[in-house]
């Protein structure tokens, strides 16, 4: 009883151990498929790339998305006058900022699509708060991303500001128009020492 109890070893364990790793395929093994029908994921070597980026605090993206909204209305302002005077021929031009007008939502969504896309995620408001939006899927922000954060940014106020919110409950940071575009907001302020990825 002794031999036939000593016979029984787990030695099987380490070839189904191997032919497990063997069947799983490692992300600097794969290569992009050329087939489209095919599923490939291609964020994955990217948000490798990523790992360990310290995430922008609320405060920074507050900060930088009024300084944005403050420089649009200040580039709105003389375009829409000389439109209504020029263009229109009002003699009694009075303009007001609102959200509902479809003149303003135009240019506002415009700002943020180009200077998202030419800035590479870092527009004016973004470059004073040390803040960048970076993409998941790629190194640089595409100008359809611009564009879909542009509209997170509605879709974020729409949502009665919740879309805001949602910062502080997702796990990487994500606002609407993150989730929306696929970015992430990533502090890019100097640190004296390297803090630890997950803390921030």
């Amino acid at each position: 009883m002794s031999r036939s109890s000593l016979s029984i070893r787990p030695a099987s364990a380490r070839p189904v151990l191997r032919s497990i790793t063997h069947a799983v395929p490692t992300t600097t093994q794969s290569k992009p498929h050329s087939n489209p029908r095919l599923f490939h994921a291609h964020e994955t070597s990217r948000m490798q790339e990523l790992d360990g980026k310290p995430l922008a605090a609320f405060w920074q993206r507050i900060l930088g998305y009024f300084i944005d909204v403050l420089i649009v209305v200040v580039l709105w302002a003389p375009v829409e006058i000389i439109w209504r005077r020029k263009i229109l021929h009002q003699q009694d031009v009075n303009v007001v900022w609102n959200f509902h007008e479809p003149g303003n939502v135009i240019f506002i969504f415009l700002y943020f699509g180009l200077a998202n896309f030419i800035g590479n995620g870092r527009t004016p408001g973004k470059f004073v708060a040390r803040t960048r939006a970076v993409s998941l899927t790629g190194p640089r922000l595409s100008l359809w991303q611009s564009i879909e954060r542009a509209l997170g940014y509605g879709a974020a106020i729409l949502e009665g500001g919740l879309g805001f919110l949602q910062f502080f409950w997702s796990s990487n940071r994500m606002c609407a128009q993150d989730r929306l575009a696929e970015t992430i907001v990533v502090d890019e302020r100097k640190r004296r020492n390297s803090a630890a990825p997950h803390s921030l």
